[in-house]
């Protein structure tokens, strides 16, 4: 079978860092793109970040800059779980600033969908401003995306509000484009990455593994406080994992739209799984996943990364 192509957009991140490695060594995954968002930290940092992480990973994916502020709010950053620059814990290499695209992330991630011979599978794992850019900017191209895997969202409470997930709330108006546009979307929401943890042991053994484990688990040791006896959240993995391995997940199709007014709960994703707002349903929603199962291949993965 030919190689998935596959665009990421993402604003890494500790939990994004570990997600993109293992993309990056899957053999049935075309990675053309790495789109760089404003979300966990700044837009400097996340473009650096992801420079820095390719720079390690001796990987020569380009790197394209994008959306440095939410569509209509503030930024709000997460520092307090990512550190000031948003991969501390892990002394990098000084990144190839040759890898960065004079385009921005948006016309990069136009470019490849109009040039690709099949349809381009996109996964996020920051806000969503550069993809409602896009197909706002270029509607015809929504006909070339096979399916947008996003990490975002919640079936239950949220992270950065009651019912607010970080990367739907940060910039929720654009979370309301992508979900109302027609395009196939996989949600791969925050109750997923609370059941899929790595424990104390998966770093242990990541550590043994090689330069690419050791950078996981010692980003994963500074991740959100260092609570790593409470098992590793693993957020944007899990949606990477899901475009590698579906089978590890349980999905339901429902009708999901945002909050975007609320001041009660802004950024709250409405899972409709009975046809109440909608007959028409709009995402498949992770709903489970195998833990042990995911653990298991997780760290194999990443213990087979090659630098």
């Amino acid at each position: 079978m030919k190689p998935r192509i596959v665009i990421i957009d993402t604003d890494p991140g500790i939990d994004d860092a570990a997600a993109i490695a293992v993309m990056l060594s899957e053999p049935s995954v075309d990675v053309r793109l790495i789109a760089s968002v404003s979300g966990n930290v700044g837009i400097e940092h996340t473009t650096n970040n992801a420079l820095k992480l390719l720079t390690f990973l001796k990987n020569d994916v380009p790197v394209a800059k994008g959306a440095a502020a939410p569509l209509l709010r503030d930024n709000r950053f997460a520092t307090n779980a990512h550190g000031q620059s948003g991969m501390g814990g892990f002394e990098f290499p000084e990144p190839k600033k040759e890898l960065l695209l004079e385009e921005n992330a948006v016309l990069s991630e136009y470019r490849i969908l109009k040039e690709a011979g099949e349809k381009v599978t996109i996964l996020t794992l920051g806000p969503l401003t550069n993809i409602a850019l896009l197909i706002q900017t270029f509607p015809e191209v929504k006909e070339k995306i096979e399916e947008i895997i996003m990490m975002g969202g919640s079936t239950e409470r949220g992270n950065i509000g009651i019912y607010g997930e970080f990367n739907v709330t940060i910039d929720p108006e654009a979370a309301k484009i992508v979900f109302r546009s027609g395009i196939p979307i996989t949600m791969v929401g925050l109750d997923i990455g609370r059941k899929a943890r790595l424990t104390a042991e998966d770093l242990e053994e990541l550590e043994k593994s090689g330069e690419a484990g050791t950078m996981i688990s010692s980003l994963f040791r500074s991740y959100d406080g260092g609570h790593v006896e409470e098992g590793v959240k693993m957020y944007d993995p899990s949606a990477a994992m899901y475009l590698m391995e579906p089978e590890l997940f349980e999905t339901k199709e429902a009708f999901v739209d945002v909050e975007i007014s609320s001041p009660l709960t802004i950024g709250a994703t409405v899972v409709d799984y009975d046809g109440i707002l909608s007959e028409t349903k709009n995402a498949a929603v992770c709903v489970d996943v195998d833990v042990e199962c995911f653990r298991r291949r997780y760290v194999e993965r990443a213990a087979n990364i090659k630098c």
